[in-house]
């Protein structure tokens, strides 16, 4: 077929961005390729960069056992009560696991990591102690200082608790996660699949970077590495590309090569020969195996971009080959991309980035900006949406940006690049001395999307970050310091909010009193995000029958308790001060743990009686219940955060059916108060 025949009806078109953007979108999404592509199980070990696909939670308590912390002996603390430099206590070395020894002191070695034998709950390091020989003639240990309970052991869950969310949706896996996953006893891990992406490069001017390098380079040749940096991009985001070898500028052999890739292949960049030239076959290539969506973007530099969809239903029957690809749409997607160097990365970066985002459940990129002094003045088209290259720095304390240069073939130039500023078509450019928004090159704004918690420890966070993560892109991190350690960190000003539960014992009421104290000058947000049922969590069957706010004084059961300023905490210590049990009556009252399923594991684990905690803590660990109390939970924040865009998605999320819904799941929650607002003017 004549060139002149490929060509006819094929025009180079000027169309606004966000139209094109729409009209890709439409095409993808009645394809069925707007939507995150399918999940697949993989080891942990393989998982690094990819993307979780489902919320992970853990299957284990790491560690699953009580754990010595350093080499040394086992013993149990109170065998240590009086040991001092001036009278130390001989301990008898024992070799007894699982029975309890008969010697009144015993002692037991013990390396990094092993378990603590059941009958011991300490541990002391090997360099302090002397081995000694007894009077009946046994081996023995002399140490010469007294040990608490717990001493160089790490108890059952302290990393991790059995039911605790390990990773939400749509996460971006790293070295650490995989080694939270594998502890938390995952082998493999659910994750979207890879999109593959097939860059074809086209030109009989082309020549590989590898011949060059053997045979030189000769006039009118040019070295081909567009293809080189739309793969890497590629892999950058997460995708598998396929680099095609150079296609000469023919038309049956740009059209041969095209449907070959789409039978193994999600999406096809088919590099050069997308504008209107006599050698610019990518147009008509598209045209004659599917649908030419767009010819032509007002982006400069990149406005030959191709946009458009290849049916291709019947052409996987021609292969006797198995086709890598699992969801067989009868369409797939092509982009032509133009064959300058800064056109091309622009392009990746414009289009094909957000779809690659999309196929794995990622939200598109967004670098980070800063507003900045413009140095020079910009001249732009004034029908083109311009991508300017500039360097930016902080001078006397303000940003200043800078043009560099802006050929569409000066690569170097975005090697050298801060950042870019855009301008808007039909505004004609911008005036030096004007403020411009930078999007940075240099910097992650990993943290921007990050909505930072610090207070009490409540299950709901987790379903939050869950939500947060698949729904808006947004991250939720949080740290569990208590309800009066958040609001500290709030008044600080190192955190967004804090979750509080704490019990006014004047009034009756939570959180508005301490608000006042904590944060005296601040005009406060109380959003109330759940009612919780507080209770005694005891093992099943509950076989030492703990009853009531009053079995804290019983001298037969042993207390695990959370830490102070814990709203839990509070009111424990509110209802023992009501009954008059002083908190030395209370055995295991100076046992502290951080959050409500530490609480429940070390019930769990048999190293205490009962704590107090939510039922959902009990649930999650399979532990009865004892109801002694309901309480509020509210997330504490400024009226000024409280009316930011960050914390919108979370407002947004609390009206959610699908999330309330969740949250009520959970036993011992109430979501009818969820929303609720009071606001507390600073005096």
């Amino acid at each position: 077929m004549a060139k002149e025949t490929h060509k006819r009806d094929v025009y180079l078109e000027d169309i606004p961005l966000d139209e094109a953007r729409a009209a890709f979108q439409a095409a993808l999404a009645a394809a069925g390729w707007w939507q995150p592509l399918e999940a697949e199980e993989i080891p942990v070990a393989q998982a690094n960069g990819r993307i979780t696909a489902t919320a992970i939670w853990a299957k284990l308590s790491s560690p699953h056992y009580h754990a010595s912390a350093m080499d040394g002996y086992a013993l149990r603390a109170s065998d240590s009560e009086g040991a001092t430099e001036t009278q130390p206590l001989h301990f008898t070395l024992v070799e007894d696991w699982d029975s309890i020894p008969s010697e009144p002191r015993p002692i037991r070695l013990v390396n990094t990591g092993h378990p603590l034998p059941p009958w011991a709950n300490a541990v002391v390091m090997i360099e302090h102690t002397q081995q000694v020989e007894l009077a009946n003639g046994r081996l023995g240990i002399e140490i010469r200082a007294s040990l608490p309970p717990w001493n160089h052991v790490r108890p059952m869950g302290e990393d991790m608790v059995a039911t605790e969310l390990v990773l939400p949706a749509n996460h971006k896996l790293r070295p650490v996660d995989l080694g939270a996953l594998a502890g938390s006893g995952h082998a493999t891990v659910s994750v979207y699949r890879q999109p593959r992406v097939a860059v074809i490069p086209t030109g009989s001017e082309l020549v590989s970077a590898e011949n060059v390098a053997e045979s030189g380079i000769q006039p009118g040749q040019i070295i081909e590495y567009n293809s080189m940096v739309l793969a890497a991009q590629v892999a950058e985001w997460g995708g598998l590309p396929t680099r095609w070898p150079i296609v000469p500028d023919e038309f049956e052999a740009i059209q041969t090569a095209v449907r070959l890739a789409a039978q193994h292949h999600d999406l096809i960049l088919l590099n050069a020969g997308s504008s209107a030239g006599s050698e610019d076959y990518t147009a008509h290539v598209v045209q004659s195996l599917g649908q030419l969506l767009v010819h032509g973007v007002a982006v400069r530099p990149g406005h030959p971009v191709i946009l458009g969809m290849l049916e291709i239903g019947d052409w996987r029957l021609e292969t006797n080959e198995q086709s890598p690809i699992s969801n067989l749409q009868s369409l797939v997607p092509i982009i032509g991309v133009p064959g300058y160097p800064v056109s091309a990365a622009l392009t990746g970066e414009i289009f094909v980035e957000p779809l690659l985002a999309r196929w794995q459940g990622q939200r598109p990129y967004q670098p980070l900006t800063i507003q900045a002094t413009l140095t020079r003045k910009v001249n732009s088209h004034t029908g083109d949406d311009d991508f300017v290259r500039v360097a930016a720095g902080e001078v006397n304390g303000r940003y200043v940006t800078t043009p560099i240069s802006r050929g569409a073939g000066v690569i170097t130039s975005l090697v050298r690049a801060d950042g870019i500023v855009r301008i808007p078509r039909f505004s004609e450019g911008a005036e030096a001395g004007s403020d411009v928004t930078v999007h940075l090159y240099r910097d992650a704004r990993d943290l921007a999307r990050t909505i930072l918690a610090i207070g009490s420890h409540d299950l709901t966070l987790d379903l939050i970050a869950q939500f947060l993560a698949e729904r808006s892109g947004t991250r939720l991190a949080s740290a569990n310091v208590g309800s009066l350690g958040g609001l500290v960190a709030l008044r600080r000003g190192e955190c967004h909010l804090a979750g509080s539960h704490l019990l006014d014992p004047e009034t009756g009421t939570y959180n508005q009193s301490y608000v006042h104290r904590y944060l005296p000058n601040e005009d406060v947000v109380l959003l109330t995000l759940v009612g919780r049922e507080q209770g005694w969590l005891v093992p099943p069957g509950n076989p030492k029958n703990i009853q009531g706010w009053e079995a804290a004084a019983r001298e037969d059961v042993q207390l695990v308790n959370r830490q102070r300023g814990a709203g839990t905490r509070v009111l424990l210590d509110y209802q023992l001060g009501k009954l008059g049990i002083q908190p030395e009556q209370v055995r295991g009252y100076g046992r502290e743990e951080y959050t409500h399923l530490a609480v429940a594991a070390a019930v769990a684990s048999g190293t205490a009686d009962f704590g107090l905690g939510i039922r959902a803590a009990a649930r999650a660990l399979k532990l009865d219940f004892v109801p002694l109390a309901h309480e509020q939970y509210d997330l504490v924040m400024t009226h000024q955060t409280y009316e930011s865009d960050r914390i919108r998605p979370l407002l947004d999320l609390l009206q959610n059916d699908e999330f309330r819904t969740a949250v009520a799941a959970l036993p011992g929650y109430d979501v009818s108060v969820m929303g609720q607002v009071v606001e507390i003017i600073g005096r």
